[in-house]
């Protein structure tokens, strides 16, 4: 069943976004800026005052030290959850390859069956996984691939993805007591789960570990602080076109601002997250062509939004 549109996880991929996007992502607080900026500037000319000398510059110099910091944490959270699922991708294609061979092409229906159990059951826990890291159900999605029997044990775990892990590695257990795998291959595919569990592991690490509440309050605080001292300190040298200078400056500030915040969850569900969804459709027509099943197609981008 193929993942909403309306609903799916995904990422703009342009270089350029869309105005319309950029507008509805800052357009309140943009508002609310330069409505005070025309309050600073109207009290200006109507009651007359000296307006207090300002280190501005000093203020948005620390100020951008301090959000370009907070900037480059949140993004070295989003680049390791990419990370993590490029070498998840990896670990899946190793994995179907690995028992596709080792079990080898005999046309036994047992071993036939085993070998497209285990790759069902991967594309099944990195759909599970998805929904997982997206506080989503990941029922309906594990449904797609496996019988209720099957599906029955994870789905009744507190980590579904983890159960369907640990029911690859029995039925890898089991292929070596029939003889179908030697030591050193069983030793090599149990390598490749270690891996997908590291990864699983590090991706929960980063969902389930946000960044320390400072990084999110103080740079909030300091950024609608300054925006709100800005018009003060220039409605002496700009005079009518406070609002205009002030709420471009200020408009920068908040920009970067939210850049931080929306790098912060790198598995959130918005369009800037990691796109998980067509990720999984990857590892999905990778495995399912290993095995010789008819596999969709790739995922295509939505108005440069990749979901």
């Amino acid at each position: 069943m193929p993942c909403s549109v309306r609903t799916a996880p995904r990422m703009i991929i342009t270089a350029t976004p869309r105005y319309t996007r950029i507008i509805a992502e800052v357009w309140k607080p943009l508002i609310a800026l330069f409505v005070w900026d025309v309050l600073v500037t109207v009290v200006y000319f109507m009651l007359p005052f000296h307006a207090p000398t300002l280190p501005l510059t000093l203020f948005g110099s620390a100020l951008a030290l301090f959000l370009g910091f907070r900037d480059n944490s949140a993004y070295q959270r989003w680049w390791e959850g990419r990370v993590l699922w490029g070498a998840m991708i990896n670990a899946s294609r190793n994995l179907a390859r690995g028992i596709i061979a080792f079990i080898g092409p005999e046309d036994d229906g047992e071993k036939r069956d085993l070998k497209r159990s285990i790759v069902l059951r991967q594309i099944a826990y990195v759909q599970a996984l998805r929904n997982q890291l997206r506080r989503q159900d990941p029922e309906a999605e594990v449904h797609r691939f496996l019988s209720r029997e099957e599906a029955g044990e994870p789905l009744g775990r507190t980590n579904v993805a983890n159960g369907l892990l640990d029911g690859t590695g029995q039925r890898i257990a089991e292929a070596h007591r029939r003889g179908w795998l030697n030591d050193l291959q069983q030793s090599s595919l149990e390598s490749v789960l270690i891996d997908i569990a590291n990864a699983q592991g590090g991706m929960e690490r980063i969902k389930n570990t946000p960044l320390p509440n400072q990084y999110r309050f103080f740079p909030t605080l300091f950024t609608r602080l300054f925006c709100i001292l800005l018009p003060i300190g220039l409605v002496e040298t700009l005079g009518i076109a406070t609002p205009l200078g002030s709420g471009i400056a200020g408009l920068m500030f908040l920009a970067v601002l939210q850049i931080g915040e929306d790098l912060t969850d790198p598995f959130a569900n918005t369009v800037h997250d990691v796109p998980l969804t067509a990720m999984c459709r990857t590892i999905e027509i990778d495995l399912l062509q290993a095995i010789g099943d008819p596999a969709p197609a790739p995922m295509k981008p939505d108005r440069d939004v990749l979901w």
